[in-house]
């Protein structure tokens, strides 16, 4: 008896698919996925630092609302001074409490990608009316603030209903993220036709690696070169992303801001060799090169 499956993609070798090359011939694709996310005082979810007691969560929340207030400021110093772009991905909710850091990325042509109204709530628990609500809701705030709907959209939660992708491609979004099965794009299916998905990282995430698996911060920047280094290698037979997946107030404290400072110097090094870009750009690139009728085996 055939396992249950999502029915979005086909199984597909990364050893046994079309050839293409990224703009001026590279091979390698990097790009940062920045998380800038607000949550409830008192209530709904939250990553935490230490084992919370009742709401309100003081320990928790502050420590969250750390990477806002000074974390996030920090990165953007950093993401000018190696000239790195940024795909953000936004909490609505932080254009009403500090659009500041928003409108800051917005200015230095930074992506601005959909991430739910809030990370206090997942979206994977709603009914199909709700979670239409939530999508609409968030591309509604970004629009009206930037004059444009985002074209990416990552869960909050990396949460997906068994509808997400349909609802997305119906809502107007040509790419998700969430999925971390490949390290090349791949087009899901969906009721009224493709859409996109970019790999997002799940081992080269900061609350996997550190929040949860207590990596320590040099060991962290260790992952992110070695990956890259690696990756490089790999990508001469076929082009490849990396994404590396960022909440400021994990890495945006000072102890650990040092040691991504190191890693991403070791990856300005070579941008002569990769492509820094965003996710965005990424998915333009793809869905030009490989669209979902060229028979590429996975779409």
């Amino acid at each position: 008896m055939p396992l249950p499956t999502h029915g979005r993609y086909a199984y597909s070798p990364i050893t046994d698919r079309p050839d293409v090359a990224w703009p001026d011939g590279r091979r390698l694709a990097l790009y940062i996925g920045l998380n800038l996310e607000h949550f409830a005082f008192g209530e709904g979810l939250g990553a935490q630092l230490a084992p919370g007691g009742p709401e309100p969560d003081v320990l928790n929340y502050a420590w969250r609302d750390y990477g806002n207030r000074v974390g996030a400021w920090r990165m953007l110093e950093l993401f000018d001074r190696l000239d790195l772009p940024c795909s953000v991905l936004l909490n609505a909710a932080i254009l009403t409490y500090c659009p500041e850091l928003a409108d800051a990325h917005h200015r230095r042509g930074d992506e601005i990608c959909g991430h739910g109204r809030t990370n206090s709530e997942r979206q994977s628990v709603l009914s199909e009316t709700e979670e239409k609500a939530l999508i609409a809701d968030t591309t509604m705030a970004l629009r009206q603030r930037y004059g444009r709907a985002p074209a990416g959209w990552l869960g909050p939660w990396i949460a997906q209903s068994r509808l997400t992708p349909d609802l997305l491609r119906e809502s107007g979004y040509r790419y998700l993220l969430d999925w971390c099965h490949d390290d090349q794009p791949t087009w899901f299916r969906t009721r009224s036709g493709p859409i996109l998905s970019v790999p997002y990282p799940q081992e080269l995430n900061d609350i996997p690696a550190i929040a949860v698996r207590r990596a320590d911060a040099s060991s962290f920047a260790d992952m992110i070169i070695d990956q890259f280094d690696e990756m490089r290698e790999q990508s001469r037979n076929q082009a490849l992303v990396m994404g590396v997946a960022l909440h400021p107030y994990i890495v945006g404290q000072p102890f650990r801001l040092r040691h991504l400072r190191r890693a991403f110097e070791h990856i300005a090094r070579h941008r002569r060799d990769v492509w820094l870009t965003t996710a965005g750009a990424i998915a333009e690139y793809w869905a030009t090169h490989i669209p979902p009728d060229r028979g590429s085996g996975h779409e």
